[in-house]
């Protein structure tokens, strides 16, 4: 087991703890500034998806990973962001200006869905955030002058500033640009006051109240930068589809990207990463795996949400940590063996009694 004896406060702050962080974040790196000339068209396309889907990952997983903060009703900003992109682009608003504005006003309206955060929690709050999913997505095919109703819209491909990002190359780098960009951003935002003040609140509303948190302040704020991300990625989605309509955003939109952070593992950075690639690459098994199956249940509707929710309820019962829980117990085993026990990952009680008493 790595042990790292620090000996200076700039040493603590580092993103990168030791050389092995150094050497395999570049290794990624390297790995995926290569991908246009390793992969073919079809799975390069895959790989940007998954990282348009680690955006909206890294969003809800700082609202609900690291505020505590449930959300069924997150494909609402993503809508809002892709509706706003598609409308600013095809006026001729160059790229990245659209893209800044589709995140200002997907915030906007994150702050005010946060409205109900600040009274309400549990499943309470996520039955407003999917009420609220209902309302945006109704308003998206009412709204045809704007959004097309449920006709939909087309997008133009992304002008930054008279380049035109009209080939799959040219689209995957700028997502990855964005993807490394937010997660810089938030990595640096969860060690910052604010993050820890996040996490306070996910930990315990009285306590963090009593060390003067400002609940519904940060509830807010947390909405409002998650919403902003989902609304960066929604505007993304819309370039890589070129197409969008309502019911791309409705419901089981939102149930994946629940599905996305709890599968990769809720209260981690890695997991939204693990989970957006869960979400895409687990249709494709899915499917090549029809050929094994027989045909009573192979060509039978419903059996990517039968497969989907047998998976879930796997995680929970099994391994709640998700994905990333697995590797880092994996990770411990090999470490420490042959002196690593059962219970060293076993889940503690974080709440206060007065908490349960409210």
């Amino acid at each position: 087991m790595r042990f790292i004896f620090k000996t200076d406060y700039a040493q603590d702050i580092k993103l990168a703890k030791h050389g092995g962080h150094v050497f395999w974040y570049s290794a990624l790196m390297l790995t995926m500034l290569a991908a246009p000339w390793v992969f073919s068209e079809y799975w390069l396309a895959q790989l940007t998806f998954v990282l348009i889907y680690s955006v909206v990952g890294l969003g809800l997983m700082l609202l609900s990973g690291f505020t505590g903060l449930f959300s069924l009703g997150h494909a609402a900003f993503l809508g809002v962001g892709a509706y706003t992109q598609a409308a600013l682009t095809n006026a001729g608003v160059p790229a990245p200006i659209a893209l800044a504005i589709a995140g200002l006003i997907s915030a906007a309206v994150g702050m005010v869905v946060g409205l109900p955060a600040l009274r309400v929690k549990g499943i309470y709050l996520a039955i407003a955030t999917l009420a609220f999913g209902f309302i945006v997505e109704e308003v998206f095919a009412r709204w045809e002058r704007v959004t097309g109703g449920n006709a939909g819209v087309h997008i133009k491909a992304p002008d930054v500033f008279g380049l035109v990002l009209d080939t799959d190359e040219s689209f995957y780098f700028a997502c990855l640009v964005i993807t490394v960009l937010a997660t810089l951003a938030v990595l640096n935002l969860l060690r910052s006051p604010t993050g820890r003040a996040f996490v306070a609140i996910r930990d315990s509303e009285v306590s963090a109240q009593s060390m003067g948190i400002h609940l519904a302040r940060y509830k807010t704020l947390s909405f409002a930068i998650s919403a902003a991300l989902a609304g960066i990625g929604g505007a993304l989605y819309a370039h890589k589809l070129q197409f969008i309509s309502p019911d791309q955003f409705n419901i089981l939109q939102s149930v994946d990207l629940v599905l996305m952070i709890v599968i990769g593992g809720i209260g981690s950075i890695h997991g939204a990463f693990l989970g957006a690639i869960f979400l895409i690459t687990m249709p494709q098994v899915i499917n090549l795996s029809k050929d094994w199956l027989p045909a009573t249940i192979s060509q039978a509707p419903g059996l990517q949400w039968l497969v989907y929710g047998l998976v879930l309820i796997a995680f929970v019962l099994f391994e709640p940590l998700g994905l990333y829980g697995r590797w880092l117990k994996m990770r411990t085993y090999l470490q420490i063996f042959p002196f690593y026990r059962k219970g060293m990952f076993q889940r503690q009680k974080s709440y206060l009694k007065s908490d349960r008493l409210k």
